[in-house]
């Protein structure tokens, strides 16, 4: 594992960032298109954004007077909830962003421009310099204020037959969830069970948390980074998946939320903060909400270790076995108090050797201190400083690369911006010059990696530092996200 710096025009890359996707060329086009006949404006930039763990795509566009987020997602009925749910949040007054228009194939669409601070991105930033503060702590009250607005008011009235790809969190769904996990982390973690034996109890499980009343609305990924934070509001994104279900598995989605890695004393604070705002919507039996709680969010940990293990273990995606070890830590403190009224022996002897297992905490962990630092410069100013001291690393010229520069039409803009990138893919032979650079660039980030060493500096430099050598760092950038975080 690595850290990436880019610079000057992205300043630094640490390794929770996830891969920056690129559209298509076609659908830049038709996102552009889209943007420029409906707000009657130039678009004067595109800006992919990092993606998380669907496979939806997402920029942001720019012109001289606003700034949207632009949504492409192949999965039409998924838009369909997406879009359908947005409208009846907005006409409830739930803080969902606006959706400006849709194209007529329901595939694309702008959003209002939220910012970049999710509720994660948040406590991260002040955890680090105050603990989990009341700082953090009034966010989270934010937040636990709406959710049963979200999932009462809101909920009523809501037209459940758009909900993809179930209606309601029923037994199919639980069942999914339990055998995600069970064939994408269990098995591909080499944990033994009695696979009948866990299957029975799974069926049992699952009936139990049916029993609990369940018509309301579920948001299902309800977690801290689905918030967004704006204007000392809090806003809510990704609900997509949404469907009727009990209460508790929201809470349980955002109190248990791994690498969130609430405190178990501020955990209980904010669950009994909930309760109280519950309970000015509904009648609430305080030991039954709390016996079900416990169960949900059993099932929602062990859900969310099924994604860790089929984006980590199966797709190789490091970034998510990170989350692995606090996931065991949640499981390793609900363990201790969980009493269910049904009998699991199975299920909770794999989660026992699950919190035991030495391999499973140690993955996700960081391997190597190695940073790579990326610099694009002009060779009019000189050779960039190495700011580790080591001097060394990478220097590839550009400049045989035909300049963008030289048209007046681009001398304005960067080796970020579309149209330098589409003159570059189209018009010159910078792919067969990054595909070699690749090759050096990866031979020395393994190397550094097997030998421990701490900095690797790759720079690319052209005349003016504007087009070329920017597109370059870019990529290389990207590539090494993609290939090594």
């Amino acid at each position: 594992m690595i850290k990436v710096r880019l610079i000057p025009f992205l300043l630094y890359f640490n390794v929770e960032l996830l891969k920056i996707t690129n559209l298509k060329t076609s659908d830049k086009n038709e996102l552009i298109q889209l943007f420029e006949s409906h707000f009657n404006e130039k678009a004067e930039s595109v800006e992919m954004l990092p993606v998380s763990g669907s496979y939806r795509e997402y920029c942001r566009l720019k012109s001289s007077s606003r700034t949207v987020i632009g949504a492409f997602n192949s999965d039409i009925k998924e838009n369909t909830s997406f879009l359908s749910f947005t409208s009846h949040f907005i006409k409830n007054n739930i803080p969902v962003p606006e959706v400006y228009t849709v194209s007529s194939d329901l595939k694309k669409y702008f959003l209002k421009d939220l910012g970049n601070t999710t509720l994660f991105d948040y406590l991260s930033a002040v955890r680090e310099k105050e603990g989990f503060s009341e700082n953090i702590i009034s966010e989270y009250r934010k937040v636990l204020k709406e959710l049963p607005r979200i999932q009462i008011v809101a909920g009523k009235n809501l037209d459940y037959s758009v909900c993809y790809p179930r209606a309601a969190f029923d037994k199919t769904s639980m069942m999914w969830d339990l055998n995600y996990f069970k064939y994408y982390f269990l098995k591909l973690a080499k944990i033994q069970f009695d696979e009948q034996a866990l299957e029975d109890d799974f069926q049992v499980f699952s009936e139990y948390l049916l029993s609990a009343d369940s018509d309301f609305f579920l948001y299902r990924d309800f977690q801290s980074r689905n918030v967004m934070l704006k204007n000392d509001k809090v806003y809510f994104i990704d609900y997509q998946g949404g469907r009727r279900g009990a209460l508790q598995y929201d809470l349980a989605s955002l109190l248990y939320d791994g690498k969130a890695d609430i405190p178990e004393s501020i955990r209980q604070q904010l669950f009994d903060y909930y309760v109280a705002e519950l309970k000015k919507y509904i009648t609430v039996n305080d030991a039954d909400f709390a016996a079900y709680y416990k169960g949900f969010v059993l099932i929602r940990i062990m859900q969310a270790m099924g994604a860790y293990g089929f984006r980590g273990f199966y797709e190789k995606k490091e970034h998510f076995l990170k989350s692995i070890p606090f996931a065991l830590k949640n499981l390793e403190l609900l363990l201790q108090h969980v009493e269910l009224p049904v009998e699991l022996h199975e299920l909770f002897n794999v989660l026992n050797q699950l919190i035991h297992s030495e391999v499973l905490k140690e993955i996700g962990q960081a391997k190597s201190n190695l940073t790579v630092t990326v610099t694009s410069f002009s060779y009019k100013n000189g050779y960039p400083v190495d700011p580790s001291g080591n001097g060394g690393g990478h220097v590839f010229d550009c400049r045989a690369i035909n300049n963008p520069g030289r048209y007046i039409e681009y001398k304005n803009l960067t080796g970020k911006d579309l149209e330098v990138q589409e003159f570059l893919e189209q018009k010159s032979e910078i792919g067969i010059f990054l595909n070699a650079a690749k090759l050096l660039v990866d031979q020395s980030v393994k190397t550094y990696l097997d030998r421990k060493f701490s900095n690797l500096s790759v720079s690319f430099g052209c005349t003016g530092g504007q087009h070329r050598s920017v597109y370059s760092a870019e990529k290389i950038a990207e590539h090494l996200k993609n290939n090594f975080l």
